[in-house]
């Protein structure tokens, strides 16, 4: 087998929020392929037990540790050297020199979410390069600055304007750019038309036998509960802001007209903001569960009702694949493939929601509308048909060939 540098900026296990769920599953991928020499960050300290699992798949591994209050203060240097925040905060010097070391023994690299591109941009002559961005992270960051006052919302305005402008490097220095669906990368075609030969999309995939409508699962609900669920983790900003504005401004109406309708908020390390909505009528935060798919299972529905997000959302097709309806805003299902059923249950306002909602904890036919996402699933998001594109780039088919100085390469 050849080697090939894996930079993850985040330990890809476990598979339990999205960026980690699309990681693992590529490095398991990279590792029937490859000798795979993986570099990233634990940010979390509960992770560091994780470490063993992974190095089955590795022929070697660096874990760096990410402290994310000394992280914030090394950002703060960028502001004096007008770089985007996002790269001093993951900027390691032994996690360099590591790097720097395998890079002489390989001569292909696959660099994962854009901070961790700033370690092998002067990789050198002959080492093929490929950077799945996943997401635009730029336009997420403009995303955030619309919701912000000052000095935030300058703030995020601001790393919007660098990160994309060191993402435009990446574009034009790696050999191949990936993003995680076809409007993610028609995203950054326009961001970056000067690439746009080298922006490919490759989708994610799920475990469609794990997350299988057709296994028993304990109910874990109230005989009389009808139950609509969002599933994530619940300190990332986007699911925040997601589940304050169902519970505060959807959900209240629906639970006064129907009284056994229960709002259930399951996910890791929920927000002071998160765990104050178990005082309102109706709202149930359960913190981390071991499995979230009986939760999903017994639900009338999952709701993905997100304001900001990128990409494609693991939670709605997980959700998806258990044959369970997901009631969902436009921005959740973007990145989605289109298929034919699942716009029946998008809203696009408050009301809109609130209406199909009712509609799920009322009517009868919330289970015959849960297959339409099941074969959306497995027609579009294998894992292992969709790696395959991967494979393809690392070995130099399926980009335009990058230009270089003094003519084409």
């Amino acid at each position: 087998m050849d080697d090939l540098l894996f930079l993850v900026h985040r330990i890809p296990y476990p598979p339990n929020k999205g960026d980690k769920i699309r990681s693992y599953h590529l490095l398991r991928h990279l590792a029937a392929n490859y000798r795979v020499h993986l570099a990233t960050f634990i940010d979390d300290p509960d992770d560091r037990r994780h470490v063993d699992a992974l190095r089955g798949l590795c022929a070697d591994l660096y874990c760096a540790d990410l402290q994310p209050i000394r992280a914030r203060l090394r950002s703060l240097g960028g502001l004096a050297r007008g770089e985007a925040l996002s790269l001093p905060y993951y900027r390691d010097a032994g996690l360099r020199r590591w790097v720097t070391g395998k890079l002489a023994g390989v001569r292909r690299v696959l660099a994962f979410s854009s901070p961790m591109a700033q370690y092998v941009l002067d990789a050198g002559p002959g080492v093929r390069r490929v950077m799945d961005f996943v997401d635009v992270d730029s336009d997420k960051w403009r995303q955030y600055s619309a919701s912000r006052g000052w000095p935030m919302g300058w703030l995020y305005r601001r790393e919007a304007r660098r990160l994309l402008d060191f993402e435009r490097r990446v574009a034009h220095e790696f050999d191949a750019c990936v993003l995680v669906s076809a409007a993610e990368a028609e995203l950054f075609r326009r961001l970056a038309p000067e690439a746009a030969g080298r922006i490919v999309a490759v989708e994610n995939g799920v475990d469609s036998d794990y997350f299988s409508p057709d296994r028993d699962y304990e109910n874990p609900y109230d005989a009389d509960e009808r139950v609509l669920v969002f599933t994530g983790a619940m300190d990332y900003w986007a699911n925040v802001d997601a589940v304050n504005w169902f519970a505060r401004e959807i959900f209240p109406g629906v639970q006064a007209r129907h009284p056994m309708a229960r709002f259930y908020v399951v996910g890791s390390r929920p927000t002071d903001a998160v765990h104050a909505l178990g005082a309102l009528p109706g709202v149930r935060v359960t913190g981390r569960v071991a499995d979230t798919r009986p939760y999903i299972a017994h639900a009338r529905a999952a709701v993905a009702p997100l304001r900001i997000a990128r990409g494609v959302q693991n939670k709605v097709l997980e959700a998806m694949a258990m044959a369970r309806p997901v009631l969902a805003s436009p921005q959740a299902m973007d990145g989605i493939a289109p298929c034919a059923g699942l716009e029946r249950l998008v809203g696009d306002s408050a009301e809109s929601l609130a209406r199909l909602a009712e509609a799920l904890i009322t009517g009868d036919d919330h289970d015959a509308l849960g297959p339409v996402g099941r074969a959306c699933v497995l027609s579009h998001y294998d894992w292992e048909r969709n790696l395959a594109h991967i494979d393809a780039l690392l070995e130099g088919a399926g980009a335009a060939p990058r230009r270089r100085a003094g003519g084409a390469r």
